[in-house]
């Protein structure tokens, strides 16, 4: 058996909500167990739900069926593996990973009125239904990192498996970009801080009149994780938040509330239940602005400035990312954009692109600064970005020399999957595997009894 396709179910999964909203979309698939694994199984219409996600997104080289649920199989043995080892994922990293969901979700969908619109669903049932997937992709995850850990590759073994492809065979590489970037989060104004100081202000007074702080958070706090356990946070250890929310926090004596903070959240209204040791206890009331109405003017001045001064060789623009750019996951590196698939820092310059950014650079010659332009962070927020095109490379053949990284990643999943599958033809025997004979012909495990 070869898992060549070991991933697919985790990559669909992973892949963000687009697959769990496909999921809800389906319901009315005729379904049936058509696979278990220990104590989990797998459903027709999970095998139907990705194979039609992969052929409606116009990838190349579509996986079959049999394909798909090779993968699907691999990670319910991980999961099954992972109860009998004991590899248990944190409670708090399900509700970190769940929290981080829901607010992309809010921001793609602009409001939870708009989420419960689309899906059908109140917010605490949508993640409830969300919180069991997660916790089966953060376990998968977690017994997959421990199956790999020790995987590493050497130059030596990056230029062998190049080596290995013929030459006639060489994958012939889309155009790449060098880009970086300066973004700007937009601000509520006064009159939006105002309004947002004065609800929180008016819980504030209701508390102290005697009700409770958690009732109003649950049903007013936009903070989707905490809310429902209102307003909890559980233990932090200093330093686990942010700047302004701990400060604030740390001058609060138990039960008492704070005075409204601002955050790069929101604006909250903290409660201190317990300090211990190195760590405390909070609750919060999170309230955010309308994104959608926040005005873009101040951010958009405050870049055109910032692109006049580099115009002007008064700094680099690797400088003023690193001074000025609010955004976190570019920032330390000046700014620049890098390939989530391999790390490097070109990013294919085709259909797989945003389409937004590819139109912007289609516009810009290779060494210019874009004028501000409108833009939405991953976590919904309205903002502006200037981009800098650094670099172009045209069409060509895989090489080493300039495909190195992409190179090198491929190797290391090649050895991550031949580790799999070692583990997997193991550990296949610990556990009690039923495939419907529907499918006997994928031959997925071809020792193992196929039952009606």
């Amino acid at each position: 058996m070869k898992l060549t396709r070991w991933v697919l179910g985790w990559c669909l999964v992973l892949g963000s909500l687009s697959a769990f909203a496909q999921e809800e979309a389906n319901k009315n698939v005729l379904d049936r167990i058509i696979v278990k694994v220990d104590n989990y199984f797998i459903l027709k219409s999970e095998v139907e739900n990705q194979y039609q996600q992969y052929l409606t997104s116009g990838q190349a080289n579509t996986p079959d069926r049999c394909q798909i649920l090779e993968g699907l199989v691999v990670n319910k043995l991980m999961l099954a593996k992972a109860e009998i080892d004991s590899v248990i994922v944190d409670d708090k990293r399900i509700e970190a990973e769940l929290t981080s969901r829901m607010e992309q979700m809010e921001g793609q969908y602009g409001s939870a009125k708009n989420i419960v619109e689309a899906y059908g669903k109140s917010v605490p049932t949508l993640k409830e239904d969300l919180r069991a997937s997660l916790k089966e992709q953060l376990t998968g995850r977690k017994m997959q990192d421990k199956i790999t850990d020790e995987v590493k590759i050497t130059p030596k073994e990056v230029a062998a498996f190049f080596n290995e492809i013929p030459r006639d065979s060489l994958p012939y590489l889309p155009a790449e970009v060098e880009i970086s970037h300066i973004i700007r989060v937009a601000k509520p104004n006064k009159n939006q801080k105002e309004e947002l100081y004065a609800k929180l202000l008016d819980f504030r007074r209701r508390v102290e009149k005697g009700e409770s702080f958690e009732d109003l958070a649950k049903v007013h706090s936009e903070d989707l994780g905490s809310g429902k356990r209102g307003g909890d946070l559980g233990f932090a250890k200093r330093g686990a938040m942010v700047a302004p929310f701990e400060a604030a926090a740390l001058r609060l004596k138990p039960n008492q509330m704070s005075e409204v903070v601002e955050s790069e959240f929101g604006f909250h209204l903290i409660q201190l239940l317990e300090i211990r040791g190195q760590e405390y206890h909070a609750r919060h009331i999170l309230l955010r602005p309308d994104y959608q109405k926040l005005d873009l003017t101040e951010p958009t001045k405050f870049l055109d400035s910032i692109r006049v001064l580099v115009q002007r060789d008064s700094t680099t623009f690797e400088k003023a990312a690193k001074e000025f750019s609010e955004d976190k996951a570019t920032q330390d590196a000046g700014g620049v954009i890098m390939d989530a698939t391999n790390g490097g820092n070109r990013l294919a310059y085709d259909g797989t692109m945003d389409p937004a950014l590819f139109f912007a650079l289609d516009s810009m010659k290779v060494g210019t600064i874009s004028a501000p332009i409108p833009f939405r962070t991953d976590d919904g927020r309205s903002a502006v970005r200037i981009l800098f095109f650094k670099a172009k490379h045209p069409p060509h053949f895989a090489n080493l020399k300039d495909d190195y990284q992409k190179l090198a990643q491929i190797t290391l999943s090649r050895k991550k999957n031949n580790a799999i599958e070692k583990w997997f033809m193991k550990a296949k025997d610990d556990v009690f595997i039923f495939i419907d004979e529907e499918y006997k012909d994928c031959r997925i495990l071809a020792d193992v009894q196929q039952r009606e």
